[in-house]
Order: structure tokens, then C-alpha cells, then sequence
């Protein structure tokens, strides 16, 4: 009788510590169907197996859920918003993003007729949405050359090269080629990931790219984020942006090729790094804007 009143007290704390109801939710945006439940990794009757979207995972989510993405080589081309206690999660199982290698995009094909001649093999395109921007070729970051905020035009490209100058897009083409023989796009949706007042939240192994704005922002009170082998670029102002009171750890993680900074950070805001690659080769590795940093790659921020 003692054995099994020990037993019963075991279990019932196994129980009120346990994430009841935490379940992995999959994703595929190839096999995938938003009608499903998200399930299984797998289409089976009974339209249980995954669905297409994240957004649609999201609002099947609940409090310490994995979202679980299939890699393809088709990127998810999709913002998402976490918010509030729904999308957060306990100690032992935060609400998750799991990667898999999946890549997150942000970008839009430039319309073939939306180019004009500028000069020579240079051409041009301005997109509808002003602000800071990123072209790409390929689906990868194009190479782009910096211009004085005091110039007085673009800079001079050389072939595959593009700059930025007055909310227009400039693009060098290649001997008796024109931009539309080349797949290129450019940045459109603003942000990749949002995070809102959430608490206990891991994204893992995942690429955001193609965001005007920032691949991950932290937005608010965004409390005890992990992000984890997570390769944030060509992103128009920041790979990752942490601020208003988050608490953000960045760890074996890959930020280049952003337009304004690799990591910004704002006030309020604490940032810890480790084993994190800050690629300062579009842009300032680190912009100090408010908030703490902790971390060796962090010792000399650009103001």
C-alpha cells in the first residue's frame, strides 16, 4: 500500500511538471495542405499529415509546441509573427521552430518590365516600398557595392554587381545580356520572424533571407529566446534585431550579408553571443543602438 501511494504521488508530479498537450506540429510546403492537422510528417488518410504553411501550423499551435519544417529546395516564402503566451513555452520544452535546414524568404521575383536602362549595361528598377533593400541572384544575395549617402548617383558596377541609391535599384548585366535572362529578386515582405511578448521560444537550424527590413526581430518583451545554427542573410537592414526588454541567447549562429548590420541591437535590450560568426562584409557587424551585449564577437560596436 506504501509502494503504491509513493507510485501515485511519483506520477502525479511527473504530471503537473509534464507539457500536457505540447505535440509537434509538421510542416511541408511541397506535400503539405493547409486543410490538414499537421500531425504526421507524412500525408496518411484522415487529412492529418502536414500542412503547407507556417502561418497555418501557428494557429494550430499552442503553449511548448514544436513546429516542424520539411527542407525542401522550394524556401518558404512567408512571414511569421509569434505572440504572446500561445506562442511560448516551459524550461524544459520551449515552443519551437525546427528548422531542418529550411530556408525562410522574404523575396519577390523583379517583373521582367519593371527594369528601364540607366547607362550602358546598367540598369534599374525601384521597387514600390522605400527603404532599405537587398537584390538577389539565384535566390542568394547578389553582390552589392556601397554608396555614400552624399552621392550624387549610383556607384560604378561591374557585371553581376548591384548598388542602391534613392529608394532605386541599380543592376550591372553581362556582355549582350538584359536582366530579364537572369532570376533575380529582390526584397519584399518586411520581416521574417517576429517575436512579441513570448517567453521560452528556440528556433533552430533554419536560413532567413529576402526580408527588407530584419530576418529575426525581437521585437518586445521577447523573454529567454534561443536561436541555434540559424544563418540570417541578405536581409535589408539586420540579420537579427533585439530589442524593447528581450532577452535573446544567439548561439552557433551565422549573421552577413544585411544591408545596415548584421546584429542591431535597440535599449532595453540584452544580447548574448556564442560561438556566432558576425560577418561584417556588407555592413558593421554589430550596431549599438541601446541594450547590453555579452560576448567576445561584441567587443567593438559601430555606434
Amino acid at each position: 500500500m506504501r509502494l503504491f501511494f509513493r507510485f501515485s504521488m511519483l506520477l502525479a508530479l511527473l504530471l503537473a511538471v509534464s507539457p500536457a498537450g505540447a505535440r509537434d506540429i509538421f510542416v511541408d510546403n511541397v506535400a503539405g495542405d493547409d486543410a490538414s492537422r499537421g500531425v504526421h510528417p507524412r500525408n496518411v488518410p484522415g487529412q492529418t499529415g502536414p500542412v503547407r504553411t507556417l502561418a497555418k501550423a501557428l494557429r494550430l499551435a499552442g503553449y511548448g509546441d514544436r513546429i516542424v519544417l520539411t527542407a525542401s529546395e522550394r524556401p518558404y516564402r512567408e512571414s511569421v509573427a509569434l505572440v504572446g503566451t500561445r506562442h511560448s513555452g516551459y524550461s524544459f520544452a520551449p515552443f519551437t521552430i525546427e528548422g531542418n535546414g529550411a530556408t525562410l524568404d522574404g523575396s519577390r521575383p523583379v517583373p521582367a518590365d519593371a527594369w528601364e536602362n540607366h547607362a550602358g549595361a546598367v540598369f534599374r528598377f525601384r521597387p514600390a516600398r522605400l527603404g532599405p533593400q537587398q537584390l538577389f541572384l539565384n535566390d542568394r544575395p547578389a553582390a552589392q557595392v556601397a554608396v555614400e549617402r552624399a552621392a550624387d548617383g549610383p556607384a560604378e558596377l561591374k557585371p553581376l554587381q548591384w548598388c542602391q541609391h534613392g529608394g532605386t535599384i541599380y543592376f550591372c548585366v553581362e556582355l549582350t545580356k538584359l536582366p530579364e535572362d537572369y532570376p533575380l529578386s529582390y526584397a519584399y515582405r518586411q520581416v521574417g520572424i517576429t517575436l512579441l511578448h513570448v517567453d521560452r521560444v528556440l528556433i533552430r537550424n533554419l536560413t532567413v533571407q529576402g526580408f527588407q527590413l530584419d530576418g529575426i526581430n525581437a521585437n518586445n518583451n521577447a523573454r529567454r529566446v534561443m536561436i541555434v545554427g540559424v544563418t540570417c542573410r541578405g536581409n535589408g537592414r539586420s540579420g537579427i534585431a533585439v530589442g524593447g526588454a528581450s532577452l535573446v541567447n544567439i548561439d552557433d549562429c551565422v549573421l552577413g550579408n544585411n544591408g545596415r548590420a548584421q546584429l542591431l541591437t535597440l535599449p532595453y535590450s540584452e544580447t548574448h553571443l556564442h560561438e556566432t560568426a558576425l560577418l561584417a562584409n556588407t555592413a558593421p557587424a554589430w550596431l549599438n543602438q541601446g541594450g547590453r551585449v555579452f560576448g567576445a564577437e561584441a567587443e567593438e560596436p559601430e555606434e
